[in-house]
């Protein structure tokens, strides 16, 4: 082959390689706050609401971008460099859109922060439905052993117990973190407890419909919406009743050390910081900066004269009924917090509020 032509073929495949290399030159666009929304109801073309409804509509996210590898495009707004993703439902979908959003080549998430503003079940004995709860730990309901209750031991309360361990909420837990499983995630707390400052006077919706709701209930069940401090209960099981909810409580405490008050029963939280914490391994996003607040669209326990299966049925039925005012809850609580950290991006950027 003769030099001329070598150098000709050189020439051509240094073209090839370059084109699509001048395509991933380009600036990635610089995140400021994520929104992590987890459902939208969208049917023939017209969108029925959800999670994603008020942030679109009010902030407004108004640019439409694609996201062909998750559930849902990516709403966006150029002004404030806020970006929204939907996630779809259960720990898995959630896992998986967070991931790929966050190897996206075209958004630099470096010093993004993270908000999830998602629906929940609420525990009656710590808040009301529409009560809206900063999250500081999030602990996962699924991994675990398990027993059937016909078959544990009699002076068992539940089958269910800890990987590594030989009985339910045997001492000392686990670690949190493990090869078994990463059962636990502790948040910024001085980040949580910031956001809270900010937004615990927030005046919530409350309505006929949630006086209706919470008039069964007794003690910080039956108080009006409010802002709270309160741990997340993540499970791809919808559970309902006393016993479960009793579980739910002890098994938070359990992973927390007794640090932790389990408030919201929800599904997606730890898969979005199992796949944040991943994406932190590879300096892509900053763990630091991750916010969880969840609102409560019903109750974890049937209220008085209601059967556990009579509950279940009904909500299965007819959809958790509180729903759209903990939908307008979670964005009055999440679009002050998105605000004060876009507006003040020259400080915020490389300082997270709340202190080091």
């Amino acid at each position: 082959m003769s030099l001329r032509v070598w150098a000709s073929l050189c020439v051509a495949a240094l073209a090839l390689v370059g084109r699509p290399a001048q395509a991933q030159i380009r600036s990635p666009i610089e995140i400021r706050v994520v929104i992590v929304t987890t459902w939208e109801d969208e049917k023939d073309g017209k969108d029925g609401g959800g999670e994603l409804y008020n942030w679109q509509k009010k902030w407004p996210l108004n640019v439409s971008l694609p996201f062909k590898v998750g559930v849902h495009p990516l709403m966006y707004d150029p002004a404030t460099h806020v970006l929204a993703v939907v996630t779809g439902e259960a720990t898995a979908r959630a896992a998986a859109s967070i991931m790929a959003l966050g190897l996206d080549p075209d958004f630099d998430l470096s010093h993004a922060y993270w908000i999830l503003a998602g629906t929940a079940g609420v525990d009656p004995k710590v808040a009301s439905a529409g009560s809206v709860a900063w999250e500081r730990w999030v602990v996962d309901g699924d991994l675990a052993q398990e027993l059937d209750p016909r078959d544990m031991p009699s002076d068992w309360p539940i089958g269910i117990v800890p990987y590594g361990r030989t009985q339910p909420y045997e001492a000392p837990a686990p670690a949190a973190q493990s090869e078994s499983a990463n059962v636990a995630f502790a948040l910024n707390r001085k980040l949580v407890d910031w956001a809270y400052a900010k937004t615990k006077s927030a005046p919530l919706k409350d309505d006929a419909l949630e006086r209706k709701l919470r008039a069964p209930y007794s003690g910080p069940g039956a108080k009006p919406p409010f802002v709270l401090e309160g741990e997340g209960l993540m499970s791809a099981r919808n559970w309902y009743g006393p016993q479960l909810n009793q579980w739910a409580e002890k098994w938070v405490d359990y992973w927390t050390g007794g640090q932790g008050v389990f408030a919201m029963s929800a599904e997606e939280d730890t898969g979005v910081m199992q796949a944040l914490s991943f994406l932190a391994h590879g300096g892509r996003v900053d763990l630091n900066r991750v916010l969880l607040l969840r609102g409560g669209s019903d109750y974890t326990i049937e209220p008085a004269g209601v059967t556990g299966a009579e509950f279940l049925a009904k909500e299965t039925k007819e959809g958790f009924p509180a729903t759209p005012e903990a939908l307008d809850n979670l964005y009055a609580v999440g679009a002050p917090v998105a605000k004060a950290l876009t507006a003040d991006w020259a400080h915020t950027r490389d300082t997270i509020p709340g202190g080091p």
